[in-house]
């Protein structure tokens, strides 16, 4: 039986429910509905910044600026037709979004001009402000804020085509003046340099307000005003201040801003991996994990459970979304859990929690894992290595969950005909799992990660022709399936378009994250933010010891304990709606630094902030993983959320764990150490697991759940005292409950 039959018979939604679900959902996804010439004139530019990329990728890129700047160029204007106005409707909140960065857009814009000193006759200064005004135009809510189907409909007139001319011209102004601005007159910008700087710190923020929301563009003004207004603010964090000439050639003539690192690993990394994933998608690769995860996971105690979770870790390593990855398997794996007994919330929290993990997971791990690498100088052979046992730790937690909840309601696997043989699957789809293959391999040889991606895509075209080939020549053997995925021109065009489109938020915010990046190098703030941690951490550690009177807690690992939660709760609350590559990178930046003051190793810090940051998606208010996963399941979405983050808490420990023990990241690597780091972390996994699931082997009651998740969060210290008692008390607490189910099944009193 095939993969793909495993599910029939199962309600699920059609492709189309499927894009629209993660339209409403997801905000970066949710594009006009485009016709006729814009239609065609989107085509064109899509395809064409994919084939730019695509061109880069295997015969190298251009000069570092000029390379970002196309990208940057072509990407803007795509968004100005895609994305319409941030807000749909005049309402109370819309008003004040609108009014608040309408404003911030003038205030840049009048510091410039009086700074200048321009005549206000000036022909820069006529088109600058006529410039300004149309961006505060296009920037108000729609006046009917009609929709069709649930999809922003286009209403794209000529305003909005000027508007794509400007949001595009302040990247092509650097590829044209070029040799002008770096070369010739480079650290002494003209009028013109600055008006345009103006252009691009407005357009870059209502692009990203257009494409993910109004946070991170409302966070990067408020570190305009931290530039401008630093001598006016509290001594702890005030500054020398900076004229708006100077962050303007900080922040787009160098690149240590909107042209910085974070713009830098889209247009070098994060693109090709995305239109790589969205390719070897349109292929046909998901039935493929979708079979295997199947026949593997199906036959065991909660199957459709245990298929979603391996099947989500498959997809999520091509995956750029969680979002996606959690609408595009959930579509399949959703339906057969509640068919079979998983309540509607616990389904849709299941598929969450599991995406969440997709790029964590070796060996592809996702685009920030070749952002990480990059900025480390960390071989991502290495990374690779160094990233299994913390993701192995998140999928034991959720599979654990998984399996006692199953037994709690006692769910049993899949029915025997609806679980096909991995041969049958593997025979079927062989040919699909060629180009991940040699992706991976090519990373382990070292070759860059760009050229791993061109030689995948190249790979997947060619695969998706070897069952018609194979038909073709009289081998069917080698035939298996998948006729209708061949990748005709028309496809690719289509894959093409679509990879681009895919890449268009998490460019937008990139670029806007450049302002926060900036904004720190320029003022220094990140020194002060992790004196502030520091402190904090201080008087946290004070408060722990009162309540510890045995000592059980050493003072580095109750002061230590008290930065990472104050750095969980940072992470958590700036990486809402927040692409994982941004995020990563604010993250790696600003937070970061302040768990290096408690001597945490580099590699550790990094892989803490993105593991944290990750979390932001399961956790309420803003868990969008979990609103996709409530919408297929039609469930409440705030208690998925709840389950999906009780499902993954530990990821929320795993930092914790190599932090303490950075062993476990083979740093310092002793066997002993490590041994001991592994043993306590399977045993706090499992403590949680069955705490908050409150079953065992039989019913726990509150008390005894209570005190297991008590001893899971003491078992993830470096306190070997501390180790000893809690893992005492949970083995205990097991055994009993073992004891106990057999005396259950037995008779015996």
């Amino acid at each position: 039986m095939s993969g793909a039959s495993s599910t029939q018979g199962q309600a699920r939604p059609s492709g189309d429910d499927v894009a629209h679900l993660q339209e409403i959902v997801d905000p970066e996804t949710n594009f006009r509905s485009v016709m006729g010439f814009t239609a065609r004139f989107v085509t064109v530019l899509a395809f064409g910044l994919s084939a730019y990329h695509f061109y880069t990728a295997g015969f190298g890129v251009l000069t570092e600026v000029i390379h970002r700047s196309v990208h940057l160029a072509v990407s803007m204007a795509l968004i100005f037709l895609l994305f319409s106005r941030a807000d749909s409707l005049w309402t109370t909140r819309s008003t004040v979004a609108t009014a608040f960065f309408s404003g911030c857009y003038l205030w840049i814009s009048w510091n410039v001009w009086t700074e200048l000193e321009l005549a206000a006759a000036a022909p820069e200064s006529i088109l600058f402000w006529l410039a300004v005004a149309l961006i505060v135009l296009l920037s108000l809510p729609n006046l009917t804020g009609n929709r069709i189907a649930g999809r922003r409909e286009s209403g794209i007139g000529p305003t909005d085509y000027l508007l794509m001319i400007v949001a595009a011209s302040f990247s092509l102004y650097l590829i044209v003046f070029f040799d002008e601005i770096f070369i010739a007159r480079v650290g002494q910008p003209i009028a013109r340099d600055y008006l345009m700087g103006a252009l691009a710190l407005i357009l870059v923020a209502e692009a990203t307000r257009r494409t993910i929301g109004s946070a991170l563009p409302a966070i990067g003004m408020f570190c305009l005003f931290y530039a401008v207004l630093g001598p006016d603010l509290p001594a702890e964090i005030a500054h020398r201040g900076f004229s708006m000439q100077r962050i303007i050639n900080h922040l787009y003539l160098g690149t240590e801003g909107i042209y910085g690192v974070a713009t830098g690993v889209v247009a070098t990394f994060v693109f090709h991996f995305i239109l790589f994933g969205v390719v070897a998608q349109i292929s046909g690769l998901g039935q493929l994990f979708i079979g295997l995860s199947t026949a593997i996971a199906g036959r065991f105690s909660g199957g459709p459970a245990k298929v979603s979770v391996v099947s989500s870790s498959m997809f999520g390593m091509i995956s750029g979304s969680t979002v996606a990855n959690t609408v595009t398997t959930g579509s399949l794996t959703i339906p057969l859990m509640k068919k079979t007994g998983f309540r509607a919330p616990f389904a849709g929290a299941v598929e969450a929690s599991a995406s969440a993990g997709g790029q964590m997971t070796p060996p592809i791990m996702g685009a920030a894992a070749f952002v990480m690498a990059e900025s480390l100088g960390v071989p991502y052979v290495e990374l690779i290595l160094i990233a299994i046992l913390p993701a192995a730790f998140h999928y034991l937690s959720v599979l654990l969950s998984v399996h006692f909840e199953a037994k709690r309601l006692g769910l049993g696997a899949l029915p025997a005909d609806q679980i096909p043989s991995a041969l049958a699957v593997a025979r079927q789809y062989w040919h699909l799992a060629l180009p991940p293959i040699a992706m991976v391999t090519l990373l382990l040889m070292r070759f860059t990660p760009f050229t791993a991606a061109f030689w995948g895509i190249i790979l997947v075209i060619v695969a998706s022709y070897i069952p018609l080939l194979a038909r073709s020549v009289g081998v069917p053997a080698l035939a298996g399936g998948g006729d209708g995925n061949a990748l005709t021109p028309r496809r690719i065009v289509g894959a093409f378009e679509e990879g681009a489109r895919f890449t268009l938020a998490i460019t937008a915010t990139c670029a806007c994250v450049g302002f926060i990046l900036g904004t720190v190098t320029l003022t220094g703030i990140g020194f002060k933010l992790s004196a502030a941690v520091l402190s904090a951490a201080q008087m946290g550690a004070d408060l722990i010891a009162l309540v510890d009177p045995f000592d059980l807690i050493s003072d580095r690992g109750a002061i230590l304990f008290c930065a990472l939660v104050l750095t969980a709760m940072a992470c958590i609350l700036m990486g809402c709606g927040m692409p994982t590559v941004p995020l990563y990178i604010i993250l790696s930046a600003i937070v970061a630094p302040a768990l290096l003051e408690f001597g945490v190793p580099l590699l550790a810090t990094h892989f803490a902030v993105f593991y944290f940051g990750l979390l932001s998606d399961l956790t309420p208010p803003f868990a969008l993983a979990a609103f996709a996963g409530a919408a297929v399941a039609q469930a409440d979405p705030m208690r998925t959320a709840i389950i999906g983050f009780r499902l993954s808490i530990a990821k929320l420990l795993v930092p914790f764990m190599f932090v303490y023990s950075p062993a476990l990241l083979l740093i310092d690597f002793e066997p002993a150490t490590f041994a001991l780091a592994l043993a306590s972390g399977i045993l706090s996994i499992v403590s949680l697991a069955v705490g908050f699931t409150g079953f065992a082997f039989a019913p726990l009651g509150k008390a005894r759940s209570r005190i297991l998740m008590l001893c899971g969060l003491c078992l993830v210290f470096d306190h070997v005292p501390t180790i000893a008692v809690a893992a005492l008390v949970a083995i205990v607490i097991l055994a009993s409950n073992f004891r106990d189910a057999r005396r259950a099944v037995t008779g015996e009193v």
